[in-house]
């Protein structure tokens, strides 16, 4: 077993995701794995990488597949032991000229975006090792006040929320959407900013977790927004290059910064999740 550090970033094939493992690979003193649903899309973005003189190694993984995170969990653990660093990149955003019903579309985006990395983080949360970095890449659009009601924005940034009543609302929405009264019930129409308003719910919740669980193992979860990025995502109308994308949750993942619950915007500024503050 490798008694190397290792960071480990999901959706790494290209975009964001690229950037980061590209970071990492510079900066981190330790093992980087990148991550792919794509196998051959994967390999392709790791033999890049190589050809700028980087070191990345690859493993399939797909995190909408209980199957796939668990073959890849056990994988680490066997040859690894624990990990360092697990950054939740992947993520999905229909674009918005696109003809599916707002009810798949919530129902879709909720399952990668927020099921998804749920998945990967209950799966990894026993492997994090002391003073380990779990970050979940969240969004501008992932702040509290994207949510237009006050009731639900008191829900989901209760002290006393947990996973599993997120989760509850989280399906309220799904089912919101596929009535036609999502607006109506105060979710708004973004099915996106809902899944990463969740993601950022959810990583305030895991750092309480942690916190309880391993006490003494100083572990930091927190989200962050990497900015507008000229990626697929975005149809390449973000004014940000990856690399600048990159730069708050490299932040996060390096720095000493001792930061724990916290929503962190692309400058690597402290954004108050809970007050309507932020520069959008």
């Amino acid at each position: 077993m490798s008694q190397q550090k290792l960071a480990i970033v999901t959706g790494g094939n290209k975009g964001i995701g690229f950037a980061i493992v590209q970071g990492l690979c510079k900066k981190f003193q330790g093992i980087v794995y990148l991550t792919s649903r794509d196998e051959k899309l994967g390999k392709e973005a790791v033999d890049k990488l190589k050809e700028l003189g980087l070191n990345p190694r690859f493993h399939q993984l797909n995190i909408d597949d209980p199957k796939s995170v668990e073959t890849f969990k056990n994988y680490v653990k066997t040859n690894y032991g624990g990990v360092d660093i697990l950054i939740n990149n992947a993520g999905i955003a229909f674009k918005g000229a696109s003809t599916e019903p707002f009810g798949v579309q919530a129902e879709v985006t909720i399952k990668t975006n927020y099921y998804g990395t749920l998945r990967m983080s209950e799966a990894f949360l026993p492997l994090l090792k002391n003073g380990a970095q779990l970050i979940q890449m969240s969004s501008s659009a992932g702040h509290l006040f994207k949510v237009p009601s006050p009731e639900l924005r008191s829900k989901l940034s209760s002290d006393q929320l947990t996973i599993e009543n997120l989760s509850l609302l989280m399906e309220e929405f799904i089912r919101s959407a596929k009535s036609g009264n999502n607006v109506e019930l105060g979710w708004g129409s973004s099915a996106y900013s809902i899944s990463k308003v969740g993601v950022s719910a959810l990583a305030r919740i895991q750092q309480r977790m942690v916190d309880a669980l391993y006490p003494d193992k100083n572990i930091s979860v927190n989200s962050c927004h990497p900015g507008y990025v000229s990626t697929d995502m975005s149809s390449h109308k973000g004014p940000l290059t990856i690399e600048e994308g990159a730069v708050s949750a490299l932040y996060l993942a390096l720095a000493p910064h001792g930061l724990k619950g916290k929503y962190i915007w692309s400058d690597c500024a402290v954004i108050e999740w809970t007050a309507p503050n932020a520069p959008y």
